[in-house]
């Protein structure tokens, strides 16, 4: 895939996923907003790296949450570089996927809801209305959001990050249906666990390996495995794809 000349905004980008996501598309040579919230040092790791893989980067500081902030980013990288092509929605709230520590339902007050449902959806949200009139005047464009198998399966329930990625699959076929005229294409990634990050770092290897059992390709997810179907759906291979989930958990669940 060839992203030369071509700009991708990667949410979250600083470490984990999202940095992956970001290098992966450096390597094919696209130019990168690495965007983040509060590491610098971090998000300029993320960039030196995706220098180093052969395309260009920079940071752009913002709370996605706030609608503020993610205008005066997509201004910022419309002055920098001109256009933006293509959005990777991975930012999210803070979370801890940790099985023996985890908080039921019981316990839950709607405050996590709203928390997961604000770095989730709120944010794709406001993203995404950002870059529509650029978007929309090219007529083309390509917004992945990444969500979680576990909408599908919760074999480890986290009600209220599971339920917020589900709304933000819901938001995903919506948005491809509204701006498919437009020549825009929305689609979603559900990894299911990614390890190693700073998300997955409290999952024990046991269930880990528990999980890897259950799988038919028999290991959990490692960030560069999401990456490349990320890279499809935001590239010209998958220009006729929109309004789709892609499953990338290795089998773990099949429809």
């Amino acid at each position: 895939m060839d992203f030369k000349d071509k700009v991708i905004l990667v949410t979250g980008a600083s470490r984990g996923l999202g940095a992956a996501i970001a290098g992966a598309f450096a390597r094919e040579g696209a130019l990168v907003a690495v965007n983040y919230r509060e590491n610098t040092a971090a998000a300029q790791a993320t960039v030196a790296r995706c220098i180093a893989a052969g395309g260009d980067a920079w940071a752009v500081r913002a709370d996605v949450t706030r609608r503020d902030e993610v205008d005066a980013m997509v201004a910022e990288i419309l002055r920098e570089a001109g256009r933006i092509d293509a959005v990777v929605n991975n930012a999210f709230h803070p979370y801890r996927f940790d099985p023996d520590r985890r908080p039921r339902f019981a316990d839950l007050g709607w405050d996590a809801f709203q928390a997961q449902f604000d770095g989730a959806v709120q944010s794709a949200y406001h993203v995404c209305q950002a870059v529509l009139p650029g978007m929309r005047q090219r007529a083309g464009g390509s917004i992945v959001n990444i969500l979680t198998d576990l909408a599908d399966q919760p074999l480890v329930p986290y009600p209220d990050y599971a339920t917020a990625k589900a709304a933000l699959a819901g938001f995903t076929r919506q948005l491809a249906a509204d701006l498919g005229p437009h020549g825009i294409r929305v689609n979603g990634i559900a990894p299911g666990l990614v390890w190693p990050t700073d998300a997955s770092r409290a999952t024990r290897e046991s269930v880990r390996e528990q999980l890897a059992a259950q799988t038919p390709l028999r290991r959990v997810a490692t960030p560069e495995d999401v990456a490349g179907p990320v890279l499809f759906l935001a590239s010209d291979w998958a220009r006729f794809v929109t309004g789709q989930v892609v499953l990338v958990d290795g089998g773990l669940v099949m429809r």
